[in-house]
Protein backbone atom coordinates (compact mmCIF):
# COMPACT_ATOMS: atom_id res chain seq x y z
CA UNK A 1 0.00 0.00 0.00
CA UNK A 2 2.86 2.39 0.96
CA UNK A 3 4.36 2.28 -2.67
CA UNK A 4 1.03 2.65 -4.31
CA UNK A 5 0.61 5.34 -2.46
CA UNK A 6 4.04 6.89 -3.69
CA UNK A 7 2.83 6.02 -7.14
CA UNK A 8 -0.40 8.29 -6.70
CA UNK A 9 1.48 10.84 -5.06
CA UNK A 10 4.09 10.93 -8.25
CA UNK A 11 1.72 11.11 -10.80
CA UNK A 12 -0.26 13.83 -9.18
CA UNK A 13 3.06 16.01 -8.95
CA UNK A 14 4.12 14.58 -12.83
CA UNK A 15 0.24 15.79 -14.04
CA UNK A 16 0.70 18.96 -12.71
CA UNK A 17 4.61 19.33 -13.88
CA UNK A 18 2.96 18.20 -17.23
CA UNK A 19 0.29 20.68 -17.35
CA UNK A 20 2.49 23.57 -15.91
CA UNK A 21 5.15 23.59 -18.96
CA UNK A 22 2.28 22.69 -21.44
CA UNK A 23 0.49 26.12 -20.42
CA UNK A 24 4.11 28.03 -21.06
CA UNK A 25 4.82 26.52 -24.05
CA UNK A 26 1.70 27.24 -25.50
CA UNK A 27 1.52 30.63 -23.81
CA UNK A 28 5.15 31.13 -25.76
CA UNK A 29 6.41 32.36 -22.08
CA UNK A 30 10.27 31.38 -21.24
CA UNK A 31 12.90 30.07 -22.95
CA UNK A 32 11.43 27.69 -25.69
CA UNK A 33 13.90 25.30 -25.85
CA UNK A 34 15.22 25.10 -22.28
CA UNK A 35 11.06 24.24 -22.30
CA UNK A 36 10.53 21.55 -24.43
CA UNK A 37 13.79 19.97 -23.21
CA UNK A 38 11.64 20.04 -20.01
CA UNK A 39 9.02 18.82 -20.95
CA UNK A 40 10.97 15.93 -23.09
CA UNK A 41 12.37 14.65 -19.13
CA UNK A 42 8.71 15.20 -18.02
CA UNK A 43 7.07 13.21 -20.70
CA UNK A 44 9.93 10.25 -19.99
CA UNK A 45 9.12 10.37 -16.18
CA UNK A 46 5.26 9.72 -17.03
CA UNK A 47 6.56 6.57 -18.83
CA UNK A 48 8.20 5.40 -16.23
CA UNK A 49 5.54 5.59 -14.14
CA UNK A 50 3.42 3.60 -16.70
CA UNK A 51 5.73 1.36 -16.50
CA UNK A 52 6.21 0.94 -12.03
CA UNK A 53 2.09 1.33 -12.00
CA UNK A 54 2.17 -1.88 -14.85
CA UNK A 55 4.51 -3.61 -12.78
CA UNK A 56 2.53 -3.27 -9.86
CA UNK A 57 -0.89 -3.99 -10.78
CA UNK A 58 0.42 -7.16 -12.00
CA UNK A 59 1.79 -7.85 -8.56
CA UNK A 60 -1.29 -7.66 -7.51
CA UNK A 61 -3.12 -10.04 -9.92
CA UNK A 62 -0.97 -12.72 -8.69
CA UNK A 63 -1.60 -12.18 -5.32
CA UNK A 64 -3.29 -14.68 -3.01
CA UNK A 65 -6.28 -14.12 -2.39
CA UNK A 66 -5.84 -14.71 0.87
CA UNK A 67 -7.28 -12.94 4.41
CA UNK A 68 -4.19 -10.75 4.45
CA UNK A 69 -4.19 -9.31 0.78
CA UNK A 70 -8.03 -9.01 0.81
CA UNK A 71 -8.32 -6.98 4.18
CA UNK A 72 -5.62 -4.45 2.72
CA UNK A 73 -7.43 -1.10 2.06
CA UNK A 74 -8.14 -0.43 -1.45
CA UNK A 75 -7.32 -4.01 -2.97
CA UNK A 76 -11.25 -4.61 -3.33
CA UNK A 77 -10.99 -1.52 -6.04
CA UNK A 78 -7.64 -2.35 -7.71
CA UNK A 79 -7.90 -5.97 -8.35
CA UNK A 80 -11.09 -7.76 -7.18
CA UNK A 81 -13.65 -4.95 -8.55
CA UNK A 82 -11.55 -3.43 -10.94
CA UNK A 83 -13.51 -1.22 -13.26
CA UNK A 84 -12.99 -0.84 -17.00
CA UNK A 85 -11.53 2.13 -18.46
CA UNK A 86 -14.80 5.77 -18.53
CA UNK A 87 -15.64 5.54 -21.84
CA UNK A 88 -15.09 8.86 -22.90
CA UNK A 89 -18.65 10.67 -24.02
CA UNK A 90 -17.33 10.92 -27.72
CA UNK A 91 -17.47 6.59 -27.31
CA UNK A 92 -20.99 6.82 -26.06
CA UNK A 93 -24.61 6.05 -27.87
CA UNK A 94 -27.30 9.02 -27.14
CA UNK A 95 -28.92 6.51 -24.55
CA UNK A 96 -25.59 5.54 -23.53
CA UNK A 97 -24.96 9.32 -22.53
CA UNK A 98 -28.35 9.67 -21.35
CA UNK A 99 -28.41 7.20 -18.87
CA UNK A 100 -24.59 8.28 -17.62
CA UNK A 101 -26.45 11.86 -16.89
CA UNK A 102 -28.84 10.72 -14.91
CA UNK A 103 -26.88 8.61 -12.94
CA UNK A 104 -24.61 11.14 -12.14
CA UNK A 105 -27.69 13.78 -11.42
CA UNK A 106 -28.58 10.83 -9.06
CA UNK A 107 -25.63 10.75 -6.96
CA UNK A 108 -23.96 14.35 -7.41
CA UNK A 109 -26.98 16.74 -7.71
CA UNK A 110 -26.35 18.37 -4.11
CA UNK A 111 -22.85 18.72 -4.43
CA UNK A 112 -23.52 20.50 -7.99
CA UNK A 113 -25.89 22.51 -6.25
CA UNK A 114 -23.72 23.40 -3.81
CA UNK A 115 -20.68 24.26 -5.97
CA UNK A 116 -23.43 26.31 -8.14
CA UNK A 117 -24.12 28.02 -5.29
CA UNK A 118 -20.20 29.54 -3.81
CA UNK A 119 -19.61 32.79 -4.83
CA UNK A 120 -15.92 33.04 -3.69
CA UNK A 121 -13.09 31.60 -6.00
CA UNK A 122 -11.21 30.13 -2.99
CA UNK A 123 -14.73 28.59 -1.59
CA UNK A 124 -15.06 27.37 -5.25
CA UNK A 125 -11.77 25.93 -6.02
CA UNK A 126 -11.23 24.74 -2.24
CA UNK A 127 -14.72 22.72 -2.88
CA UNK A 128 -13.92 21.05 -6.46
CA UNK A 129 -10.35 19.90 -4.68
CA UNK A 130 -12.41 18.17 -2.24
CA UNK A 131 -14.64 16.87 -4.61
CA UNK A 132 -12.50 15.80 -7.83
CA UNK A 133 -15.14 13.83 -9.31
CA UNK A 134 -17.51 16.77 -10.00
CA UNK A 135 -14.25 17.89 -12.71
CA UNK A 136 -16.50 16.88 -15.78
CA UNK A 137 -18.66 17.70 -18.08
CA UNK A 138 -21.94 16.29 -16.39
CA UNK A 139 -21.57 18.39 -13.79
CA UNK A 140 -21.43 21.61 -16.77
CA UNK A 141 -24.45 19.91 -18.29
CA UNK A 142 -26.38 20.06 -15.12
CA UNK A 143 -25.42 23.84 -14.41
CA UNK A 144 -26.41 24.49 -18.14
CA UNK A 145 -29.88 22.71 -17.23
CA UNK A 146 -30.60 24.39 -13.90
CA UNK A 147 -29.39 27.62 -15.24
CA UNK A 148 -31.84 27.28 -18.49
CA UNK A 149 -35.06 26.35 -15.78
CA UNK A 150 -33.64 29.16 -13.26
CA UNK A 151 -34.45 31.21 -16.07
CA UNK A 152 -38.14 30.18 -16.69
CA UNK A 153 -38.54 30.78 -13.33
CA UNK A 154 -37.75 34.33 -13.85
CA UNK A 155 -34.90 33.89 -11.05
CA UNK A 156 -32.34 36.12 -12.91
CA UNK A 157 -29.82 36.82 -10.16
CA UNK A 158 -29.65 32.89 -9.36
CA UNK A 159 -29.56 32.44 -12.93
CA UNK A 160 -26.53 34.41 -13.48
CA UNK A 161 -24.29 33.62 -10.52
CA UNK A 162 -25.26 29.75 -11.32
CA UNK A 163 -23.75 30.18 -15.02
CA UNK A 164 -20.97 31.98 -13.57
CA UNK A 165 -19.63 28.54 -11.87
CA UNK A 166 -20.82 27.21 -15.42
CA UNK A 167 -18.35 28.97 -17.25
CA UNK A 168 -15.61 28.27 -14.48
CA UNK A 169 -16.25 24.71 -15.16
CA UNK A 170 -16.30 25.21 -18.91
CA UNK A 171 -13.20 26.85 -18.30
CA UNK A 172 -11.27 24.08 -16.33
CA UNK A 173 -12.16 21.30 -18.90
CA UNK A 174 -11.43 23.50 -22.24
CA UNK A 175 -8.12 23.83 -20.37
CA UNK A 176 -7.59 20.43 -19.62
CA UNK A 177 -8.43 19.66 -23.23
CA UNK A 178 -5.70 22.07 -24.62
CA UNK A 179 -3.15 20.68 -22.37
CA UNK A 180 -4.30 17.48 -23.31
CA UNK A 181 -4.32 16.99 -19.20
CA UNK A 182 -6.67 15.46 -16.80
CA UNK A 183 -9.42 18.05 -15.63
CA UNK A 184 -8.76 17.68 -11.90
CA UNK A 185 -5.15 18.41 -12.44
CA UNK A 186 -5.99 21.93 -14.02
CA UNK A 187 -8.53 23.14 -10.97
CA UNK A 188 -5.81 25.10 -9.28
CA UNK A 189 -3.99 26.18 -12.12
CA UNK A 190 -7.64 27.54 -13.44
CA UNK A 191 -8.60 29.54 -10.64
CA UNK A 192 -4.95 30.91 -9.58
CA UNK A 193 -5.25 32.57 -13.53
CA UNK A 194 -8.57 33.88 -12.92
CA UNK A 195 -7.53 35.39 -9.43
CA UNK A 196 -4.17 37.05 -10.79
CA UNK A 197 -6.70 39.09 -13.03
CA UNK A 198 -4.72 39.39 -16.42
CA UNK A 199 -6.95 42.03 -18.30
CA UNK A 200 -6.67 39.81 -21.88
CA UNK A 201 -8.24 36.35 -19.83
CA UNK A 202 -10.48 38.45 -17.30
CA UNK A 203 -12.15 40.26 -20.13
CA UNK A 204 -12.59 37.07 -22.50
CA UNK A 205 -13.56 35.47 -19.63
CA UNK A 206 -16.35 38.29 -18.22
CA UNK A 207 -17.39 37.83 -22.42
CA UNK A 208 -17.82 34.53 -22.23
CA UNK A 209 -20.53 34.46 -19.14
CA UNK A 210 -22.18 37.73 -21.16
CA UNK A 211 -22.61 35.41 -23.89
CA UNK A 212 -23.26 32.12 -22.31
CA UNK A 213 -26.31 34.31 -19.96
CA UNK A 214 -27.45 35.60 -23.12
CA UNK A 215 -28.54 31.64 -24.86
CA UNK A 216 -30.09 30.82 -21.66
CA UNK A 217 -32.11 33.44 -22.08
CA UNK A 218 -32.96 32.68 -25.65
CA UNK A 219 -33.58 28.94 -24.85
CA UNK A 220 -35.70 29.79 -21.79
CA UNK A 221 -37.79 32.39 -23.81
CA UNK A 222 -38.19 29.18 -26.18
CA UNK A 223 -38.91 26.33 -23.90
CA UNK A 224 -41.74 28.62 -22.51
CA UNK A 225 -43.17 29.30 -26.05
CA UNK A 226 -42.68 25.65 -26.53
CA UNK A 227 -45.08 25.00 -23.27
CA UNK A 228 -47.33 27.37 -24.03
CA UNK A 229 -47.79 25.90 -27.55
CA UNK A 230 -48.44 22.84 -26.21
CA UNK A 231 -50.95 23.96 -23.49
CA UNK A 232 -52.86 25.25 -26.49
CA UNK A 233 -53.02 22.34 -28.54
CA UNK A 234 -54.00 20.50 -25.11
CA UNK A 235 -56.58 22.85 -24.35
CA UNK A 236 -57.85 22.71 -28.43
CA UNK A 237 -57.87 18.81 -28.33
CA UNK A 238 -60.33 19.15 -24.70
CA UNK A 239 -62.43 21.66 -26.62
CA UNK A 240 -62.65 19.29 -30.02
CA UNK A 241 -66.52 18.21 -30.66
CA UNK A 242 -67.44 15.07 -31.88
CA UNK A 243 -66.94 15.74 -35.67
CA UNK A 244 -63.49 16.53 -34.35
CA UNK A 245 -63.81 20.73 -34.62
CA UNK A 246 -62.62 23.28 -32.37
CA UNK A 247 -65.67 25.05 -31.65
CA UNK A 248 -63.42 28.02 -31.14
CA UNK A 249 -62.63 28.05 -35.03
CA UNK A 250 -65.61 26.88 -36.38
CA UNK A 251 -67.30 30.14 -34.73
CA UNK A 252 -64.36 32.45 -35.92
CA UNK A 253 -65.61 31.14 -39.45
CA UNK A 254 -69.25 31.93 -39.41
CA UNK A 255 -70.98 34.79 -40.97
CA UNK A 256 -71.40 37.88 -38.64
CA UNK A 257 -75.62 37.19 -39.10
CA UNK A 258 -75.14 33.90 -37.50
CA UNK A 259 -72.30 34.77 -34.63
CA UNK A 260 -74.77 37.42 -33.71
CA UNK A 261 -77.56 34.28 -32.94
CA UNK A 262 -75.07 32.17 -30.88
CA UNK A 263 -73.99 35.47 -29.37
CA UNK A 264 -77.49 36.06 -28.26
CA UNK A 265 -78.35 32.23 -27.83
CA UNK A 266 -81.35 33.32 -29.78
CA UNK A 267 -83.10 30.01 -31.40
CA UNK A 268 -85.61 31.90 -33.03
CA UNK A 269 -83.12 34.33 -34.71
CA UNK A 270 -81.08 31.63 -35.64
CA UNK A 271 -84.20 29.80 -37.60
CA UNK A 272 -85.03 32.96 -39.32
CA UNK A 273 -81.44 33.84 -40.47
CA UNK A 274 -80.92 29.98 -41.50
CA UNK A 275 -84.30 30.52 -44.13
CA UNK A 276 -82.70 33.65 -45.62
CA UNK A 277 -78.99 31.88 -46.33
CA UNK A 278 -78.68 29.95 -49.51
CA UNK A 279 -79.44 25.94 -48.72
CA UNK A 280 -75.79 25.20 -49.49
CA UNK A 281 -74.23 27.57 -47.40
CA UNK A 282 -77.09 26.81 -44.39
CA UNK A 283 -76.23 23.11 -44.70
CA UNK A 284 -72.48 23.69 -44.32
CA UNK A 285 -72.35 26.20 -41.27
CA UNK A 286 -74.81 23.84 -39.59
CA UNK A 287 -72.66 20.56 -40.08
CA UNK A 288 -69.84 22.41 -38.92
CA UNK A 289 -71.31 23.65 -35.63
CA UNK A 290 -73.13 20.05 -35.17
CA UNK A 291 -69.22 18.47 -35.29
CA UNK A 292 -67.93 20.99 -33.50
CA UNK A 293 -70.45 20.24 -30.24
Amino acid sequence: EKEKEELKKKRQSYQARLMNVKELISKKEGDEVALKKELEKIENEGKELDRQENELLKREKKAPWNVDTISKPGFEKTVINKKPPRKSAEDLTEEEREQRMKQFVKENEKLCKQYGMLRKYDDSKRFLQEHLDLVCEETANYLVIWSINLEMEEKHDLMAHVAHQCICMQYILELAKQLDVDPRACVSSFFSKIQQCVPEYRQQFESEIEGFKERIQKRAQEKLQEAMAQLEEEEKQERMGPGGLDPADVFESLPEELKACFESRDIELLQKTIATMPVDQAKYHMKRCVDSG
